[in-house]
């Protein structure tokens, strides 16, 4: 089978790989979409502990079952399917009590194990998803990171009347926005200094600026989001919430930042990690793909697999107005 593999720091080239086998409680998958996203990138420039070259990344797909496995019941040749890719053990205390993302033996799909860049994935069965008829596999794909945003929101404990602030208009960012609105919002600011994305944002419904304190310097919010992982912007979401306001930090780029502790306990701030996602909230989020809740179809270009490695460089150097890149296959 073709394959895109991650072969060290901005290289990623095409080559040819056995088809992986599916065990008993596996199945094999026909990618027929596979999007980027931002930790790939850091991957892809070396910044990223969890791949490591020789790698086929990819979690973020769509596509049909190719092949069963011996033990599987639930899906049948041909059947459109997404997939969680983080695969957890499922009997550890943090996995039957709703946390199965921080897992001990969690593995992540095109990270731990061979991802989706490639023509043929192999999954286990309790982790792949049926598609309704509706749901194209575009919106198959994105099943995945809309589920981080919704876990995002549901850790910020969000209200109706909330005021949100989302720092970064990347795809988790516009996704943690469409995410609130389901969830009821109507007072959402986006802060991105790439004026294209703030476009997205716009027309999305939210309140947009390339600096916060244009807005000014008396507005507070009660939730806010970093979705880019740089200290100044780990700091202004601390300094723009309430008192008792609620900070979820799901940004990666700095590993180390200094922040005003001292602020965040006399403001009794609440502050949050969200790492990926739970089994609920993907499905949460697969079924608000189904009722229409999402799209960012405006905003989602397509480009075959072969030409993986120039859209990692586009969306590093000048993604435009471009919300995801699919790869086909």
């Amino acid at each position: 089978m073709k394959a895109l593999v991650y072969e060290g720091p901005r290289s990623m080239n095409v080559k040819e790989l056995e088809i992986p086998v599916p065990r008993p409680d596996e199945v094999l998958i026909r990618v027929e979409r596979a999007g980027i996203c931002g930790s790939e990138l850091s991957g892809y420039l070396g910044h990223n502990s969890l791949r490591k070259p020789p790698l086929v990344m990819g979690h973020e797909f769509s596509g049909t079952i190719e092949r069963l496995g011996s033990g599987v019941s639930r899906f049948r040749i041909g059947d459109r399917v997404t997939a969680n890719p983080l695969v957890s053990c499922g009997r550890c205390r943090d996995c039957t009590t709703g946390a199965a993302q921080l897992c001990a033996e969690r593995r992540l799909l095109g990270a731990h194990r061979p991802g989706a860049f490639a023509e043929f994935v192999a999954i286990e069965e309790r982790n792949v998803y049926r598609l309704e008829d509706h749901v194209s596999l575009d919106e198959g794909a994105l099943t995945e990171p809309f589920a981080c945003a919704v876990h995002i929101c549901k850790l910020a404990e969000l209200r109706p009347t909330d005021r949100f602030l989302i720092i970064g208009a990347g795809p988790i960012g516009l996704l943690a926005l469409l995410a609130a609105k389901a969830y009821g919002l109507r007072h959402i600011v986006l802060i991105d200094v790439n004026e294209e994305r703030l476009e997205i944002a716009k027309e999305l419904g939210a309140v947009t600026a390339a600096d916060i304190r244009a807005l000014g310097a008396a507005v507070k919010f009660d939730a806010a989001v970093d979705a880019v992982g740089l200290e100044i912007t780990r700091r202004t979401c601390l300094e723009f919430v309430k008192p008792g306001g609620r900070v979820v930090f799901t940004g990666l780029h700095e590993e180390d930042s200094k922040l005003p502790v001292n602020l965040l306990i006399r403001s009794e701030i609440q502050v949050k990690g969200a790492f990926a996602y739970h089994s609920d909230d993907f499905e949460t989020a697969l079924q608000w793909i189904a009722e229409s809740r999402v799209d960012l179809s405006p905003w989602t270009i397509h480009a075959p697999l072969e030409e993986g490695g120039a859209c990692f460089e586009k969306l590093l150097s000048n993604p435009q107005k471009i919300a995801k890149i699919l790869l086909t296959v």
